[in-house]
């Protein structure tokens, strides 16, 4: 891979190319930051898919136009599909239509059933089990030695929070993280085959083993209650409602899928940003109960773990300056968002006393805002204290291995060194 792309014009960028995202990070940076200077939001062909291929999108690159069209969800729709550009066949929304893929009144009906179910006892209960995970992971790395952060310490400790929340059999770990891996492959064929036809197939299978997988969990739960999220979602009745077993596992995938690599890719990115930039790692050294949440929320804005969503335009409408028609497509770039420069100086430099922060790392303000947010922010605080106080010396011990998808930004390897 080369390390330069020039001349870079407008023409050179194609957000659906795979190529793309194998770009160099001040490429990738430097293409976004010349689409938001664009006076229209760029529009673009869909990736080749198995599927049919539909008529294109625009790309919302802009912190404004991302965060309008979040607030307006009548206009802006998720039911049609969020995660993928394609419109998705049936038999995957069996597994992956989730909330995250609903509009109101169902979006509605099941965020209230997960809210209810969702306590904040129960979540203070799992965020005080964070600190005890924490010291046992870097317990572990101080014994392991320079290592792979991903796998030790990053992939660990929201697969451990996020199967026991779930009451998820300890011997079931490993499965829940390679389907997750498979289901948030993109286009990486180190997960995934290049084969088109192969690739959906290991797609499904993934599905279904989780889904297979909650669903005899829901059923010994709904005999024998415990303390954990399947019973009170399996038990929850909220004015009548409750979870059909399709919804329950599919929240099930939702949960561990997002709530596993949106934390592991935030801990992956704060190390190289830590090593990166040694100014702002000794100023959060300094004071490190005093500047750790600003930490976080820069890593996450700098990070922006999940990098678009899409939405479909249900009706004419206009938003800054340009017309958009009933049934275009749009995919809302998180992660351009939050380096767009009428929002935040400097935005390429990771600051991590940056004041005010509104990033939309967790998504934009309006009623498809992240659910685990607080338990998220609340790992990777943790973590990261953790590691700062007892590893203080650690770092990248090298380059991140990317993973080459247009969704997540995700890191799959990072060497680590440390002395303590």
């Amino acid at each position: 891979m080369t390390a330069h792309y020039p001349p870079l014009t407008v023409e050179h960028i194609d957000l659906s190319d795979t190529e793309f995202w194998a770009w160099p990070m001040a490429d990738r940076q430097a293409a976004f930051a010349m689409l938001r200077s664009l006076d229209h939001p760029p529009f673009y062909e869909e990736p080749e898919f198995i599927f049919e291929t539909g008529p294109g999108y625009y790309a919302l690159v802009r912190h404004a136009d991302v965060v309008e069209a979040s607030r307006n969800p009548e206009v802006f729709c998720s039911g049609k599909g969020a995660t993928a550009v394609a419109d998705l066949p049936v038999e995957f929304n069996e597994y992956f239509g989730s909330m995250i893929n609903m509009d109101d009144p169902r979006h509605a009906r099941l965020r209230r059933i997960v809210s209810r179910a969702f306590t904040p006892r129960m979540i203070q209960r799992f965020a005080d089990d964070v600190v005890g995970i924490a010291a046992g992971i870097v317990d572990d790395l101080r014994a392991t030695g320079p290592c792979d952060f991903v796998e030790h310490v990053a992939a660990r400790l929201p697969l451990t929070i996020i199967c026991r929340l779930m009451g998820i059999p300890d011997d079931s770990y490993a499965m829940v993280l390679r389907n997750t891996n498979i289901i948030l492959s993109g286009m990486d064929p180190d997960f995934i085959s290049e084969d088109m036809d192969e690739a959906v197939g290991q797609i499904l299978a993934s599905g279904a083993e989780l889904a297979g997988l909650v669903t005899r969990l829901g059923q010994e739960r709904a005999e024998k209650p415990g303390d954990d999220l399947v019973s009170a979602l399996v038990t929850a009745n909220i004015d009548g409602e409750h979870l059909t077993t399709a919804e329950l596992a599919s929240f099930f995938i939702l949960l561990v899928v997002a709530g596993n690599e949106t934390t592991r890719n935030a801990l992956s990115h704060a190390l190289v940003l830590l090593t990166d930039f040694p100014g702002q790692r000794e100023l959060l050294l300094a004071d490190v109960p005093g500047r750790l949440e600003g930490a976080v929320e820069e890593i996450v804005r700098y990070a922006s773990p999940v990098m678009f969503m899409r939405r479909t335009v249900t009706r004419d409408y206009q938003m800054n300056g340009h017309d958009y028609h009933e049934g275009d497509k749009v995919l809302l770039f998180y992660w351009s968002a939050n380096q767009d420069e009428s929002v935040f100086t400097a935005p390429a430099r990771f600051d991590i006393t940056r004041s005010p922060n509104p990033h939309v790392g967790f998504g934009a303000p309006g009623p498809h805002f992240c659910l685990g947010a607080h338990l998220a922010r609340r790992e990777i605080t943790v973590m990261l204290r953790e590691l700062l106080t007892r590893v203080p010396d650690i770092r990248a011990a090298g380059p991140p291995d990317r993973l080459l998808s247009s969704f997540i930004n995700g890191i799959k390897h990072l060497p680590c060194d440390f002395s303590g």
